[in-house]
């Protein structure tokens, strides 16, 4: 075991999979580790350098996972601990990474802490969960499920009283101020790790606490017990990495960090939003406010952004204005919205117009942070809005043209989730691995292209970033920036050409090298640099000085 951090998460791209979707080993109609660890040629052959799975412990899955019912084994579903560590091994034959989803803010109903807490305040369980003979206690919380919720306590008849819960009715929160809780968390912690897992995507961080006259969110006991688990993983695991989901502001995750003592990475919600605002409004400004508002962090984090991922596109970080937009123009039947989001892939949501999807994975790569890709999307799989909740972008991986896309073998009444099959371009005849890798000019192709030459340059994952505000406000551009590395990204949000003039002085007598193509363009001299570019096309450009040449 490495006992000095390599930061390899800054350099990384991570690549999200549901278990349970992505191949069925064993023919039972229910993706699985022994499909996953088939298709691990595949994953790798992205370019992409960590997996990041979803909720694979058991649960009643009435929230796919989400409601974990026994921490310390995997879901028979997915298979056994045998076959989770044959796959984390096979994932290392190929450099390949893995962090897993945690739970750490509720359990299931089910989980047997809970069944034990319902006997009684003299039960040990007890003081594992937040009770209250009072259900107006903690009343500034907001509901953060305001499609199924009514409050965030629950009448328990067995106990006799109401217990809290963030989410859903069925997933009772942990009490945090119980050492014991924390104690079996860092069990829980060392149990994988030890089995050799990377890290760990902690879900629901800013809820872990609860006190009175507050919202109950990003409390101070909540960075006190980070620093205490990832001084934990800094002792024992000072390679692995903890990813949190914070859907807040900038400056209000920034505390998650610390002082590079707390969370390594941290996913940079608000950006998201704002990059389909921006092709769709063609204007620049919103996505360089929302990154001119977002405060510097410790050299040794990183922000996780993404376009898509098994969510919502949540859009709790925006204006009701800008809501109300974005439901408009990406949202405009009902049934696509949930909760304050929008619960479609990505290809549907830009219509299937490639040149929109490209230049959005042009900005993703190029940003500061370190891009999360979502399984499908390398393909432009479909979704399914008549499914219910967030399952409509969690159906079955295409492999192929077969039955079942290739998913499984089982009957199609079997599959957990029906594949997308309705006539047209998402139907999974004509979105599927096997058709993307057989066409050379497939989005498949030319992201692998891209994730290629992105890994050539460390200034995409640790470098800084200058923006050019040029006077045409639908050209974004801007330089990113890490010792004597210069990337400059030009990127048009219009639907048709653009014209730009660059102040690029400071970069006097370099020259801007196209770099998928690794075509040299005009040297930069003392005048504006002028380019033209395509509908929604864009540049990554190295600038090679004189001396580099």
């Amino acid at each position: 075991m490495s006992t000095t951090p390599t930061h390899w998460y800054k350099d990384a791209i991570f690549y999200e999979v549901s278990p349970r979707a992505f191949l069925d080993g064993n023919g039972d109609g229910m993706g699985d580790f022994i499909g996953l660890t088939e298709s691990l040629d595949y994953i790798r052959d992205l370019g992409v350098n960590c997996i990041w799975l979803l909720p694979m412990y058991p649960s009643p899955l009435r929230d796919d996972g989400y409601d974990i019912s026994n921490y310390l084994d995997v879901h028979p579903q997915l298979g056994n601990l045998d076959d989770f560590k044959r796959f984390l091994a096979e994932a290392k034959k190929r450099d390949l990474r893995v962090i897993a989803d945690l739970v750490l803010n509720h359990s299931s109903d089910q989980h047997p802490w809970f069944q034990e807490a319902r006997k009684g305040t003299s039960n040990p369980y007890h003081d594992y969960y937040v009770w209250s003979d009072d259900p107006h206690k903690y009343a500034e919380a907001r509901i953060i499920f305001t499609d199924t919720e009514t409050s965030n306590w629950t009448w328990d008849e067995t106990a006799k009283r109401f217990y809290w819960h963030r989410f859903f009715s069925h997933q009772p929160d942990l009490n945090f101020d119980n050492p014991k809780v924390r104690e079996e968390m860092l069990d829980v912690f060392k149990f994988w790790m030890d089995l050799g897992l990377d890290g760990f995507r902690a879900d629901a961080i800013p809820y872990l606490f609860e006190r009175e006259g507050t919202n109950c969110e990003n409390l101070p006991e909540t960075h006190v017990y980070l620093k205490e688990l990832r001084a934990f993983m800094e002792r024992n695991y000072p390679d692995a990495i903890l990813l949190g989901e914070a859907n807040q502001w900038p400056e209000y995750v920034l505390p998650y960090f610390g002082k590079g003592d707390q969370l390594h990475m941290s996913f940079h919600f608000p950006l998201m939003p704002r990059l389909y605002m921006a092709i769709r409004q063609e204007d620049r400004h919103s996505l360089e406010w929302i990154i001119n508002r977002t405060p510097s962090i410790p050299e040794t984090c990183q922000w996780a952004i993404f376009l898509r991922n098994h969510d919502e596109l949540t859009l709790e970080m925006v204006t009701e204005e800008e809501r109300a937009f974005m439901w408009r123009e990406f949202a405009p039947d009902p049934r696509m919205r949930l909760n304050v989001g929008i619960r479609r892939r990505l290809f549907p949501l830009l219509e299937n117009d490639r040149r929109q999807v490209e230049l959005l994975h042009g900005l993703l790569l190029s940003l500061p942070g370190s891009p999360v890709l979502y399984y499908g999307d390398e393909i432009g799989m479909g979704d399914n809005v008549y499914l219910a909740d967030r399952f409509g972008v969690r159906t079955p991986m295409q492999w192929n043209d077969n039955r079942n896309a290739g998913f499984s073998r089982a009957k199609p009444s079997q599959l957990y989730m029906p594949v997308i099959d309705d006539p047209g371009i998402y139907h999974y005849q004509a979105a599927n691995v096997e058709a993307a890798r057989e066409n050379k000019t497939s989005f498949y192709w030319w992201l692998v292209n891209l994730i290629g030459h992105r890994k050539r340059f460390k200034a995409f994952g640790h470098g800084d970033i200058h923006f050019l505000q040029p006077d045409n406000p639908k050209i974004f551009a801007y330089v990113r920036s890490y010792e004597l590395e210069s990337i400059l990204v030009v990127a048009n949000l219009s639907r048709v050409p653009q014209p730009v003039e660059l102040e690029l002085s400071k970069w006097r007598g370099a020259t801007p090298v196209e770099i998928t193509g690794q075509t040299p363009f005009p040297q930069i001299g003392p005048e504006p640099y002028q380019l033209s570019l395509g509908p929604h096309g864009f540049y990554w450009f190295h600038l090679v000085t004189p001396d580099a040449a």
